[in-house]
């Protein structure tokens, strides 16, 4: 059973008829703040209610009521021709229009209690349209054997997804494997995987089955896939369209019939144009995709995600501008970041309330990551945006002023400049010609002068090596 509160000036359920029709069986009205907030202290509240024009209702308060209920949806109840602020509601999870009628408000509210549903079968914790589609999604091919590929950044949450997917297929009762692609050699990752036989390499004293096998008749979860490389790849489509490996130092096959999920936080479409990794591979991997965004494209998760580590960690809390700056924060290393986080605080501060000083300290010594303007309480919108202004002003000011002094320390000196027009002149590059025959000329004119190193070439020429390396194919200079 699902609770709603619904937070409505006394007058509107006395005078209209409608209103009460509409929300009386859904929940409980609540008429005074101070009641509404005692309520969320003592009960778990899924929904959240509140009419728009109810007097005082400011985001102050609407960020009070947040805290108090992290993991619930806060809509706002609308009626034909009221406009909403954008500055006054900016921090509604959506908007129920009554003037639409009973039936469609009452589908409105049963469709966001569904997807709560959802997050909390699935274990997911967030509030976003992004993670209620992820959801959604693991609904629907859970069930089936097909293929998932998992796409974000590292710290996402993946395994997470891959475990709920796992845990509500009919191969629940069986195993669930992970393995990282990337934290194993090849050679390593092959035997892991597929087993070996006893002295396929030194040190393999005994046979062994791989994880494949291991996970017979369950699920394996194959995280970083886009850093196999291509031997390994042709392999892994083998088992992926008839269940068929041979383990390492053998020549009989072996046979698993597993359900595959793999993750990346690589663009391997990218991958795919470089060379590195199979498309057909891909296709067969990617039958579905799930895509993972990271913590700062749903910022909506954040709140319910420092609350619900919170109480594992058992901390009280957070002050009203700690919580501001954790909103403004970019999180780079993503929900497990901010697990981390939470967990640091409390073992720093026990049960106490985390202060905004304790999220500036932790956000310099992360040392990564985009920085974020400094957050300006206490004044009018207007003021805050002028500081705000300033200080960016400031540090614009200081990086301009650094970057000149590099410039001046590493000038040449007229010595430097006269020898190297006269190199130029010596190996000029010919300015005639089209723009391809004139970059092929200085790619391999670059590559002349740093004998070959490619790497070097690279950083010269101002790319990546693996643009270096097309260019190398495209103009037969490899």
């Amino acid at each position: 059973m699902q609770n709603i509160l619904i937070l409505v000036h006394p007058d509107q359920v006395r005078e209209e008829e409608k209103f009460r029709r509409i929300f009386e069986p859904m929940g409980e009205f609540v008429d005074e703040l101070s009641m509404f907030y005692t309520a969320l202290k003592e009960r778990s509240t899924d929904l959240i209610l509140v009419e728009g024009r109810f007097p005082g209702i400011n985001p102050g308060i609407i960020r009070k009521i947040r805290m108090r209920a992290p993991l619930a949806d806060i809509i706002e109840i609308g009626r034909n021709g009221y406009e909403k602020s954008s500055d006054k509601m900016s921090l509604f999870d959506g908007i129920i229009d009554i003037s639409e009628g009973a039936e469609t408000v009452a589908k409105k509210v049963n469709r966001i209690l569904a997807q709560k549903s959802l997050l909390k079968k699935y274990g997911i914790i967030g509030l976003s349209e992004k993670i209620r589609l992820v959801a959604a999604t693991i609904e629907r091919i859970a069930p089936t054997d097909i293929s998932v590929l998992i796409v974000g950044p590292s710290g996402a949450g993946k395994e997470l997804i891959a475990r709920a997917i796992h845990d509500n297929s009919m191969r629940a009762d069986n195993k669930f494997v992970a393995v990282n692609c990337g934290a194993l050699a090849e050679g390593v990752l092959e035997s892991e995987l597929f087993g070996h036989e006893k002295g396929a390499f030194t040190g393999s004293v005994g046979r062994r089955d791989g994880l494949f096998k291991q996970a017979d008749g369950g699920t394996i979860f194959l995280d970083e896939i886009g850093e196999t490389k291509p031997d390994m790849q042709v392999k892994l489509l083998r088992v992926l369209e008839d269940g068929v490996f041979y383990p390492v130092g053998g020549d009989t096959p072996a046979r698993s019939n597993v359900r595959v999920i793999a993750a990346t936080n690589r663009d391997l479409n990218e991958a795919i144009r470089d060379g590195n990794f199979r498309e057909d591979l891909y296709f067969r991997l990617g039958v579905v995709k799930i895509i993972l965004p990271p913590l700062h494209d749903r910022r909506e998760d954040i709140i319910p995600l420092l609350y619900y580590f919170a109480g594992k960690e058992g901390l009280k809390g957070f002050s009203e501008r700690a919580v501001d700056l954790l909103l403004r924060y970019d999180w780079p290393g993503n929900v497990r970041q901010l697990r981390n986080f939470v967990s640091r605080s409390a073992a720093l501060h026990g049960k106490d309330e985390v202060s905004v000083s304790d999220v500036e300290q932790f956000i310099n010594e992360q040392g990564i990551g985009p920085q974020n303007l400094p957050v300006v309480t206490g004044r009018t919108a207007e003021e805050a945006g002028h500081e705000l202004i300033y200080h960016a002003l400031i540090q614009l000011g200081n990086e301009i002023k650094m970057l000149k002094d590099l410039i001046i320390a590493n000038l040449p000196s007229n010595k430097d400049i006269e020898a190297e027009e006269h190199e130029m002149k010596r190996t000029p590059v010919n300015p005639r010609g089209t723009v391809s025959e004139m970059e092929r000329e200085l790619i391999a004119s670059v590559l002349e002068e740093t004998g070959g190193n490619r790497k070097e070439a690279a950083r010269r020429l101002g790319m990546g090596e693996r643009t270096l390396y097309r260019k190398l194919k495209k103009y037969n200079l490899a």
